[in-house]
C-alpha cells in the first residue's frame, strides 16, 4: 500500500433536520479492501453516494491522490475512476442485461450507430464471470438475485481504481457469493481500492484489511481486521452490547396445538406441486431452500398473488377463496415482498400514506381520509419499530433501507392480520435493527399471529423460528423440528441430499 488513494476530511450532510453525515473522515489506501459499518442511518450510502457523485456535501473536502476533487455527477466520479455498486437495484427493466452493462459507455458514444454483436460479445465475457446468465435477456424477466449479478457486472466493464459495493450479497445464494469475493479478491490484486458495506460479519473479516465503523452519522474508528473481533465491531456500530441477537422461541408448553392457516395439496402447474403444512396460532414457521427453489413462488400462490391450479388454502377452520391479493388481506394474510421498493412501498408517498395504504377504511371518514387518525396510526407504529425519520410527512424515499423496510412492516402491521408472510424480512438490515424486528416477530407471534419467514440466512432461520420447512425444486423437501434444526441439516435437504420422516411420508401420500 503506497498511501491514499482516497480522502474524506471533514464531511457533513444535511437532509432537512436530519443530519445524515456530521464531520466525518475516512480514508482508503490504494489496493486494499476497507469495509465500511454501521446501522441504518449511520451515514453510510450517504457518504458513498457522495463519493459517487449522486450527493454533495455540505461541508468537508474530498481528496483523491492527495488533490482535493469536484464530485458534481455520477459522471464526473466516473471519468475519475470511482464506480458504485447499489445496494438496491437501479436497471432499466425493459431492455437487454448487455445494454444495462455498457449503459454509461454507449450513452457517452459519439458513434452514430451501436455495434450490438460487439456489445454483446464483450458483457457475455464478463457476465460469465459472475454467472451463466444470457445478456440478451430482457432485465425485467429476471429474479432479483440476478438483477444483483447484473449491477455488479455493470460496475466491473468501468475502468475503476475505486469501486464501491453496497450490500452486494444481500441477494445472492453462497455460490454466488464465493465467486463474487474471488473477483474482488483478483481487482485488489490488480490494485483497486475497494469499499465494501455489509451488515454480515462473517464476510468482513474473511474479505477485509480494514474496517471503519459510523454511528448516527459521525465517524466512530477505523482498526485492520486483525486488531478486533465482530462482537466489538458489532459493539461500538450500536454503542451497547446485544446480547441476544435472537428471542426465547415458543415453548412446547405454550403450543396450543390450535392451527390457524392449513395450506393443503397447493399448487400452480409451473413452480411448485404438492405444497401441504400447518402454521399453529402463536408460532413462526421458517422455510428455508436455496433461490429459485420456489419459496417466494409459493407465498405469492396462498396470497392470491399467483394463480394456483390445485390444492387449497384454509384459514382459521374455513376454506378461503383467494384470488387476487385483496382477498387475502380480507381473510387476514398479508404478504411482505423481498422487493421493497419494488412491490412493498409507495417511494414518493409519505410515511402516514404507506402506513395506511392496505386498507384505507380504517382511516377515512365519510369516503375523504381522515388526516389526523391516519397520523395517529403512523406515529403509533414508527414508535412500536423505532422508526428513524424527521417527520410522517416525509417521502419514504427520504429514509435509509432499514427504516424503509419497518414502514413495509409497518403497513403490513395496520391490517391486524392474523397471519403474517414475510419474505427476506431483515434484508439489507443492520443487525441493532433485525434484533428489533426479531423481537417484534415474537411478541406478534405472542399475541396469536401466525409467522411465515423466508429467510436466505441460515442463522435466521435457526435462531428465529420453532419449525422450519426446507423447499427444494417446488416442493416440500422435509421438516424439522426445534430437536432437528441445523445448518447441516437444512442444506441436506435444500440439495437433494438427505430427506426426514415428514417428506418421506409426503411422498408416499402423494404416490398412493
Amino acid at each position: 500500500m503506497s498511501g491514499p488513494v482516497l480522502e474524506i476530511r471533514h464531511v457533513s450532510k444535511h437532509f432537512g433536520a436530519i443530519r445524515a453525515l456530521d464531520d466525518v473522515d475516512f480514508t482508503l489506501e490504494a489496493g486494499e479492501i476497507h469495509a465500511l459499518c454501521g446501522e441504518n442511518g449511520a451515514g453510510k450510502s450517504t457518504l458513498m453516494n457522495i463519493i459517487a457523485g449522486v450527493l454533495r456535501p455540505d461541508e468537508g473536502e474530498i481528496r483523491l491522490d492527495a488533490k482535493a476533487v469536484s464530485l458534481s455527477s455520477p459522471a464526473s466520479a466516473k471519468a475519475l475512476g470511482i464506480g458504485l455498486v447499489h445496494q438496491e437495484i437501479a436497471l432499466c427493466p425493459d431492455i437487454s442485461v448487455a445494454e444495462n452493462m455498457f449503459m454509461a459507455a454507449t450513452g457517452g458514444s459519439r458513434k452514430l450507430f451501436m455495434n450490438y454483436a460487439s456489445l454483446m460479445r464483450e458483457a457475455q465475457a464478463v457476465m460469465s464471470r459472475l454467472a451463466p446468465v444470457d445478456v440478451r435477456q430482457r432485465v425485467g424477466t429476471l429474479p432479483i438475485s440476478t438483477q444483483q449479478l447484473v449491477e455488479i457486472a455493470k460496475a466491473l466493464t468501468l475502468d475503476c481504481r475505486v469501486l464501491i459495493f453496497d450490500e452486494p450479497t444481500a441477494a445472492l445464494t453462497e455460490t454466488e457469493a464465493q465467486i463474487l469475493f474471488g473477483i474482488i479478491r483478483d481487482l485488489k490484486a490488480q490494485g483497486i481500492s475497494i469499499i465494501y458495506i455489509s451488515h454480515r460479519m462473517a464476510e468482513i473479516f474473511a474479505l477485509c484489511d480494514r474496517v471503519t465503523v459510523f454511528r448516527d452519522g459521525r465517524y466512530v474508528c477505523t482498526q485492520t481486521v486483525a486488531e478486533t473481533t465482530p462482537d466489538e465491531v458489532v459493539r461500538r456500530m450500536v454503542g451497547r452490547e446485544i446480547a441476544q441477537l435472537y428471542p426465547a422461541k415458543l415453548d412446547e408448553e405454550d403450543r396450543t396445538g390450535e392451527v390457524v392457516l392449513s395450506v393443503r395439496g397447493l399448487g400452480d402447474g409451473e413452480r411448485f406441486a404438492h405444497v401441504s403444512f400447518e402454521l399453529e396460532k402463536g408460532e413462526i414457521l421458517g422455510i428455508g431452500g436455496l433461490i429459485g427453489s420456489g419459496r417466494t413462488e409459493i407465498a405469492e400462490g396462498i396470497c392470491g398473488l399467483r394463480p394456483v391450479t390445485v390444492g387449497e388454502v384454509v384459514l382459521g377452520g374455513r376454506r378461503q377463496r383467494i384470488r387476487r391479493y385483496s382477498d387475502a388481506v380480507a381473510a387476514g394474510i398479508v404478504y411482505l415482498s423481498e422487493d421493497r421498493k419494488g412491490s412493498g412501498l409507495f417511494l414518493d408517498l409519505s410515511i402516514a400514506g404507506n402506513v395506511s395504504a392496505l386498507d384505507l377504511d380504517r382511516v377515512t371518514r365519510f369516503g375523504l381520509v381522515d388526516r389526523e387518525a391516519e397520523a395517529s396510526q403512523a406515529n403509533e407504529f414508527s414508535r412500536r419499530l423505532s422508526i428513524r425519520m424527521g417527520g410522517i410527512d416525509d417521502p419514504v424515499s427520504s429514509l435509509s433501507g432499514g427504516n424503509q423496510q419497518k414502514v413495509a412492516i409497518a403497513k403490513q402491521l395496520a391490517v391486524e392480520p392474523r397471519v403474517i408472510i414475510m419474505d427476506e424480512p431483515t434484508r439489507g438490515i443492520d443487525v441493532g435493527a433485525k434484533s428489533e424486528i426479531h423481537r417484534l416477530l415474537r411478541d406478534l407471534a405472542s399475541s396469536g399471529i401466525g409467522i411465515v419467514v423466508i429467510s436466505s440466512e441460515l442463522p435466521e432461520l435457526l435462531g428465529l423460528c420453532d419449525r422450519v420447512l426446507v423447499v427444494r425444486e417446488g416442493r416440500v423437501a422435509g421438516e424439522l423440528g426445534a430437536e432437528e434444526m441445523s445448518e447441516e441439516a437444512v442444506m441436506r435437504l435444500a440439495s437433494g441430499i438427505g430427506k426426514n420422516r415428514q417428506a418421506k411420508n409426503a411422498q408416499a401420500h402423494h404416490a398412493a
